[in-house]
Formats: C-alpha cells, sequence, structure tokens
C-alpha cells in the first residue's frame, strides 16, 4: 500500500505523503476500528517504532485510507493486517469525527475520521503485527475510562477525544 494519503491542500482533495501531511498538519481522511464485545472493547499498544505516538495504547485499528481506497474496505484490510483479526461480524458505519491534535516530534493529526464498529460475540485472540502493535487487551469500558482519568498520558489523544466527545459513536 502506498504511503500517499488522501489530504486538503489549497481546497482540494489530493494524494500526499504520510508523514508530510502530519509535519504540516493537513486536514486528512482517516478510518477508526472499534472492536466491541459486550461491556468491553479491545485496545493495542501502538508498538515502540511507529513514527508518532509510539508505545500509547489506542483503540483497535486507527489508520488511513489508501487514494482510491473505501473507508470501509480499509477498515477491513487493516485490522486483518494491524491485529489479525477478520471479524465474523459486519462492520457498522457510526458517523465522521474531525479532530486536530498535537502528536509529538512535530506532527499533528488532523484527520476527518470514519468510525466504525464490530461487536463479537466473543473475545477475539488478536495477533497483533509487532511493526503495528506491541500488546493488546480487551477492557471494560468503565475500566478504560478510569485508566484515561489516572493516566492520560499513556493514551492516545485520539482515543481520549472519541471517549470524552463522541462516545455514542465507538460503543455499540
Amino acid at each position: 500500500m502506498s504511503d500517499l494519503i488522501p489530504a486538503w491542500r489549497d481546497g482540494r482533495l489530493q494524494p500526499i505523503e504520510k508523514l508530510q501531511v502530519h509535519r504540516e498538519g493537513l486536514r486528512h481522511k482517516a478510518v477508526s476500528v472499534f472492536v466491541n464485545c459486550g461491556r468491553e472493547t479491545l485496545i493495542q499498544r501502538r508498538a515502540a517504532g511507529k513514527y508518532h505516538t509510539p508505545g500509547l495504547w489506542a483503540n483497535a485499528c486507527c489508520t488511513h485510507p489508501g487514494w482510491d481506497e473505501a473507508p470501509e474496505d480499509c477498515a477491513r484490510r487493516r485490522l486483518c493486517e494491524e491485529l489479525g483479526i477478520a471479524p465474523g461480524a459486519p462492520l457498522i458505519h457510526r458517523g465522521q469525527v474531525t479532530y486536530r491534535a498535537d502528536v509529538g516530534r512535530g506532527l499533528v493529526e488532523h484527520e476527518v475520521v470514519e468510525i466504525y464498529t464490530t461487536e463479537l460475540a466473543r473475545p477475539a485472540e488478536p495477533r497483533p503485527d509487532p511493526e503495528e502493535a506491541d500488546a493488546t487487551r480487551w477492557i471494560d469500558w468503565t475500566a478504560l475510562d478510569r485508566e484515561i482519568a489516572a493516566q492520560p498520558g499513556r493514551f492516545t489523544p485520539w482515543l481520549r477525544i472519541y471517549l470524552s466527545r463522541h462516545r455514542d459513536l465507538v460503543m455499540s
């Protein structure tokens, strides 16, 4: 998959290199997936080698679609690539969120995110790609809220934004 992602520059959507998009803080397309099972959600700890927010906990899957890639296709592909999960349950499009956040190292996420959820009958056993995630865990929503309140710096800015401003979209 190319590192060119759909981003807006000069009022036009165009394919721009991913790192450049984040250096310039350009508004760009993104996809986020929440994999839920009852009162729990799957979170991943971003691998130490990630170019931003390494070692922080995030929702199951956060990514950028390719230039000609449909958001749902991207969500399915990246769940498989990042976590080794091919959900048997459908992905449900829950809406669109726009946010801007400093993610460190001089980089900015300014995303227009398509939010998807899937509700599993039983917790999946992820097989994360070590270049993407170095740990995963299932966590109860209440416990997640407590952990974020106690140590917000251990979680990605976007996960904190989703849970504080868009909870209705991320919970199945």
